[in-house]
């Protein structure tokens, strides 16, 4: 019934075993390139590609209930609860700028299926209408400030209103210790639609003197942010959306490890920090229900 042990036939096979593998190792070596060598090189490969994080991120700015004065910035109450609903019931968890650095810089897991809100330009209405609907999911925020907006009614005293009111330093400031607001920085005096368009770089401007102009204004936020409300911003998100790559460089020393555009895509988050720089967002409008918002950005 059985048969007999050949030892010398095992040796034979054992060494045309460890040619084989030998051979596959050096062909394998040779088509990587020296990276990554050999097997280790394709299970680092596919583990990178499974670490890619499908994220979408969603930019509003003003919110008013009056839907006579809704526009393509401006939506309701109403509109951006519906969007949150939809968000939680659907098993989104909202992440913060800061959230994707620690998935970079230290591995720290992002949820199973992350969604950003980001608003931009610090209108006060952020704190009447969206922080009680943030509450309420349980949810967080990403809000950009215009520095000369909140220097202006923090200065002028006035009686904030909902339609057209900036948050105050002193604003800033209780936003950010409940933990469900990071600040970012959208430009101290640059956020306008004139002929440099944002803070994009002149055609003839040496680029000496375009990191001299992002200093003078992106830096003085930065410092006036960090004098009146003891923060200090690591994102940054472009005024409409006008990006320069001379400014990559320049953003970086300052000190920024996520930027944000207006361009309408999806984004995959790796370990690569780069894949930080230039995050696209859809802007929400009030015309588009819920549903087919999400369609849009989900898919």
């Amino acid at each position: 019934m059985y048969k007999c042990y050949n030892f010398k036939r095992f040796l034979v096979l054992l060494s045309c075993d460890i040619v084989a593998f030998f051979l596959i190792m050096l062909i394998i070596h040779s088509n990587f390139g020296g990276k990554n060598e050999g097997v280790a090189g394709i299970f680092n490969s596919q583990a990178e590609d499974s670490e890619k994080v499908f994220l979408p991120v969603i930019m509003y700015h003003s919110i008013l209930p009056d839907t006579s004065q809704s526009t393509e910035f401006i939506v309701t109450p109403e509109t951006i609860e519906n969007d949150l609903k939809y968000l939680k019931e659907n098993g989104y968890e909202t992440v913060l700028p800061v959230d994707l650095v620690n998935f970079v810089d230290y591995n720290v897991p992002l949820p199973k299926k992350p969604v950003m809100i980001t608003l931009d330009d610090g209108n006060y209405n952020n704190i009447s209408y969206l922080f009680p609907i943030l509450e309420k999911y349980d949810m967080c925020a990403n809000i950009n400030i215009v520095g000369e907006y909140s220097e202006f009614f923090s200065e002028n005293g006035e009686e904030h209103i909902e339609k057209y009111s900036y948050l105050t330093w002193e604003d800033i400031t209780a936003l950010s210790k409940t933990g469900r607001i990071e600040i970012g920085n959208h430009t101290y005096n640059l956020h306008s639609n004139n002929e440099r368009r944002g803070c994009s770089k002149f055609s003839y401007e040496t680029e000496s003197e375009y990191r001299k102009l992002l200093f003078s204004d992106i830096g003085k936020l930065q410092n006036v942010l960090y004098e009146k409300c003891s923060l200090k911003p690591t994102t940054f998100a472009y005024p409409f959306g006008y990006i320069s790559d001379e400014s990559i460089p320049v953003l970086k020393e300052m000190g920024f490890r996520v930027t944000l555009t207006c361009y309408e895509k999806p984004n995959y988050i790796t370990r690569d920090s780069d894949c930080l720089y230039g995050i696209n967002r859809y802007n929400r409008p009030n015309n588009l229900s819920t549903e087919k918002f999400m369609s849009k950005i989900l898919a």
